[in-house]
């Protein structure tokens, strides 16, 4: 695999960039900076929907619980910057990646992150996962699993203290319960 292209991962793609994440942070990268963003919880999936090749998620009783499922997204702040990891991506891994982050959109982010190393790529909340927030948000259905919170914490945790220091100081404060699910992957078509 030839890298052509880098992702900045600002949240569970710190912890692994693989499409099936392992339970250690994926080798390689560096960490660097991106400016005038921070992160906020600001984009959901609906767990009411079933997506081929994507996933839900039941509670501890088995049952599917009727919420909207959140996770971190960047927003603009001016003067502000996250920390996250620069991480080398062949470019036919990049449709695997838009899969994974179905509700997320893709951009070039080359000349705002501190010392790229070439094209360089993030993830923000689509329209429509931003859309899927706002609803759970307002029927107070929206939650953040633990798995998904462990994750990231973790991910930043492995960079070491200084770096989980900045990823909690660039970080909106979390609005929404934790609750423990467990995730269910569905097969592709």
């Amino acid at each position: 695999m030839t890298a052509t292209d880098f992702v900045f991962g600002y949240g569970s793609l710190v912890f692994n960039l693989r499409e099936r994440p392992s339970r250690t942070p994926d080798p390689g990268g560096f960490v660097t900076h991106l400016g005038d963003v921070r992160r906020a919880w600001n984009v959901a999936m609906d767990n009411h929907a079933d997506i081929p090749g994507y996933k839900y998620y039941l509670a501890p009783d088995g049952s599917r619980p009727a919420v909207y499922v959140a996770f971190l997204d960047l927003v603009p702040s001016s003067g502000g910057s996250v920390n996250g990891l620069c991480r080398p991506v062949a470019e036919d891994e990049l449709p695997i990646l838009d899969r994974r982050e179905r509700n997320y959109t893709r951009l070039e982010v080359t000349g705002r992150i501190d010392a790229p190393l070439g094209r360089t790529w993030i993830y923000v909340g689509s329209p429509a996962g931003r859309e899927r927030l706002r609803r759970g948000s307002e029927a107070g259905s929206a939650v953040v699993t633990r798995e998904y919170l462990d994750r990231v914490v973790g991910g930043f945790e492995a960079l070491g203290p200084d770096e989980r220091r900045r990823f909690e100081g660039s970080t909106d404060p979390r609005p929404f319960p934790v609750l423990d699910l467990e995730r269910i992957d569905l097969p592709h078509p």
